[in-house]
């Protein structure tokens, strides 16, 4: 029989199971979301393929938006050997000096939403003159 060392930091280094989300960190839908800026308007598009357009909520709190949606189906008369559903959720803080008087824009299409903030006038590029 072999004796074999303890080592205590040996469950810190164990290998997240590939099979299990919660261990990599990472929401599935992490990577469904990109933030930019143009020269007008700061833009946050999210996707929620699959999911009602009424059974998607976003709300703007202290400057972070948050998207969520979830698949919802009727089961009556169907035997489900499995069943996947989609279930979207992103937060992300709107970067910028954006316009809080103005309601900001949203809108779904082909399954990706689209939420636009204005900017603020004095966030907003200015040409300079010069004096001659």
């Amino acid at each position: 029989m072999a004796i074999i060392r303890w080592d205590p930091m040996s469950s810190l280094t164990r290998w997240p199971n590939i099979w299990d989300e919660e261990d990599w960190g990472v929401s599935p839908s992490a990577d469904n979301l990109d933030v930019y800026e143009t020269q007008d308007e700061v833009v946050v598009k999210a996707s929620v393929a699959g999911v009602d357009p009424d059974k998607v909520d976003i709300t703007f709190e202290k400057g972070v938006l948050t998207i969520s949606a979830r698949e919802e189906e009727e089961k009556e008369g169907k035997k489900y050997y499995r069943k996947s559903s989609r279930t979207y959720s992103y937060r992300v803080a709107v970067p910028g000096n954006i316009d809080l008087a103005r309601e900001p824009d949203a809108k779904i299409t082909h399954g990706i939403v689209s939420v636009s903030f204005k900017k603020a006038e004095e966030a907003k590029p200015k040409k300079i003159a010069i004096k001659k």
